[in-house]
């Protein structure tokens, strides 16, 4: 959500703001509704003193025995003018509010501008991809021919975009998000969080998943919705509250299901596992003071690096342009991982810097030192990483000439000791 006073301080700067997203100046609509609501507390705010004023006469009135008939008319002529002054000061508030939380977070002056991922920057490489010494298989390739991943029986039970996976390559996802939670909590120095998978309307509002992106996820009938991502659940553990600065930064991690409906995707990423209406993912979320955002920002990204490197995986680090970076981030790295079998780069991490944008729509705040300064503390929130694409990313990396998958060392104490992924 956006501040309405920095609209006011800077009208041409918002829609420039504005602009590098792809969108019509705004500022001069928000700013006369603003205007025009602003005029009408100032007339209920001076009705309210005459009324105050009138009550008092009316008082004095009635103890000396005077006619007090026209003081009390005014007074009820007053009330209806404040009725209409309140419904009109309602309706453009409910305005306001509807335009600025339709509009996305302002883009850090770094982000490069461009109209999609085309436009992103590679900042970073870390590893080649490996000459394998045959044709790479794709996962799903790999995964039926170990008679360990199937879509027919997930397609049977649930419907496209669903996978079964038994044997070790359950036991490899499973091993896959214990592994990255021990990474984050005993050396990165998150705290592991369980979190429900069901959400209320007003926690999807907090991180901006409602109202714009409500066609992207899952209602249940009783009204709450199915998390995406546990960025949802996590962020909003602070809604509502003012956190004491020394507390700060909060970083949490949670292991959950996620559910997406995968709107607009049609045709893309139609085989395999790589766009699933469910799939398991590590998140990691940190609520910072505003003055360390942008560290705490390299930071994420450092510890979802970790993962990706452990498991032997060639990954690059990119800039995300203006056209490419999510509704609520500021500036968004992203992840990318060499899929051997695609021939491709593919995205398996995201973290971003929302600032304010979140805290202003959870009314989530920081108490200063002094107990009495507050301020709106930052959200940010990466992938650490999603479980099923690593899972993607190890099979196509580290698959063998005969159909087998080797488990990458750092998997192996996750999975018994087991080394190799083999057929039959």
């Amino acid at each position: 959500m956006h501040d309405i006073r920095a609209i006011r301080a800077d009208p041409e700067a918002f829609d420039a703001a504005l602009a590098r997203r792809g969108l019509a100046a705004n500022a001069a609509d928000i700013l006369a509704r603003d205007a025009e609501r602003r005029a009408a507390q100032s007339a209920m705010n001076d009705i309210q003193a005459r009324r105050n004023a009138l009550a008092r006469e009316i008082g004095q009135g009635k103890r000396n025995g005077a006619d007090t008939s026209a003081l009390e008319a005014e007074a009820t002529s007053l009330r209806a003018e404040v009725d209409l002054l309140e419904a009109r000061s309602g309706g453009l508030d409910g305005a306001i509010k509807a335009i600025l939380e339709s509009l996305p977070n302002i883009l850090d002056a770094d982000v490069p501008d461009g109209p999609d991922e085309t436009a992103n920057v590679v900042l970073a490489q870390h590893g080649e991809p490996r000459d394998l010494g045959f044709a790479p298989k794709q996962h799903f390739e790999l995964g039926e021919a170990l008679g360990l991943m199937d879509f027919a029986v997930a397609a049977k039970l649930a419907g496209a975009r669903f996978t079964v996976l038994r044997g070790g390559l359950a036991r490899m996802e499973r091993a896959l998000g214990q592994f990255m939670l021990d990474l984050h909590t005993e050396q990165h120095g998150y705290t592991e969080t369980m979190v429900p998978s069901l959400v209320n309307s007003a926690t999807a509002y907090g991180t901006a998943q409602l109202p714009k992106f409500a066609d992207d996820l899952f209602q249940t009938t009783d009204g709450r919705w199915l998390i995406p991502t546990a960025e949802v659940p996590l962020t909003n553990t602070v809604a509502g509250e003012i956190v004491p600065e020394k507390l700060l930064p909060i970083r949490m991690t949670a292991l959950t299901d996620c559910f997406r409906s995968e709107a607009g995707s049609a045709g893309r990423d139609t085989r395999g596992m790589l766009r699933q209406h469910q799939f398991r993912k590590v998140e990691l979320v940190s609520i910072a003071h505003p003055d360390a955002s942008a560290a705490e920002h390299e930071r994420m990204t450092q510890c979802a690096e970790k993962v990706l490197s452990l498991l032997e995986l060639p990954f690059r680090r990119m800039l995300l342009s203006s056209g490419d970076t999510g509704f609520a981030s500021v500036k968004t790295f992203d992840l990318e991982v060499w899929m051997p079998g695609q021939q491709a780069w593919r995205e398996i991490s995201s973290c971003s810097n929302c600032r304010d944008f979140q805290a202003r729509r959870m009314n989530a705040r920081y108490r200063g030192a002094d107990g009495k300064s507050a301020g709106f503390v930052h959200t940010l929130n990466g992938s650490g990483v999603a479980a099923g694409r690593a899972l993607v990313a190890v099979m196509e990396n580290h698959q063998q000439a005969d159909g087998s998958i080797l488990v990458p060392a750092a998997l192996r104490p996750y999975m018994g000791g087991m080394e190799r992924i083999a057929p039959g």
